[in-house]
């Protein structure tokens, strides 16, 4: 399994028992979703190794406790610490409407309301405090904030984002 066929699922953060038990944070708005699964990647000095889940449960909200098969003791749950786990996309909840994920829209052509086309959408900066969709338009980057608000309509079967910006916003980025 390579990384570009998984979604970052979240981090192992500390030991929980002295039988190799773990807590990791999850990166989602639903942890819910993830205290039954069975088996998630853990990358391993850039190698996403399989590992199988004897019991996942939920603890305090956003953390799941997680006992992996044949890890039993604390001193293989510390190799585990700090390391990243991955699933497979396939087992992203599907979104609809105008909900998406990231690397879901790359390549969708970015269309607004006044303007008209904008551009392609190559990538999506979540480094800052508004996450941005980062466009090109025949070799010029154009960032727009990805706020509710500007987005319109998701296109999943045409590949578009329509979006209605702020008068000059666009143009900042063309003169």
């Amino acid at each position: 399994m390579k990384k570009e066929d998984c979604f970052y699922l979240g981090k192992i953060i500390k030991k929980y028992s002295f039988k190799g038990e773990l807590l990791a944070k999850l990166d989602t708005d639903e942890p819910e979703l993830y205290d039954n699964i069975n088996a998630v990647f853990i990358d391993l000095r850039g190698n996403l190794v399989p590992f199988f889940i004897e019991s996942a449960q939920l603890h305090k909200s956003d953390l799941l406790r997680l006992k992996f098969e044949d890890i039993d003791t604390e001193n293989d749950a510390d190799s585990l610490i700090k390391s990243d786990l991955y699933l497979p996309l396939e087992l992203l909840p599907k979104l609809e409407g105008n909900k998406f994920y990231f690397h879901e829209v790359i390549g969708f052509t970015i269309v607004d309301k006044n303007y008209g086309t904008v551009g392609t959408l190559t990538a999506i900066n979540d480094s800052t405090a508004q996450a941005l969709f980062e466009i090109d338009q025949d070799g010029k980057e154009i960032l727009i904030p990805m706020n509710d608000e500007f987005i319109i309509k998701v296109d999943r079967s045409q590949k578009i984002i329509e979006v209605q910006t702020p008068e000059g916003l666009i143009d900042l980025y063309l003169d």
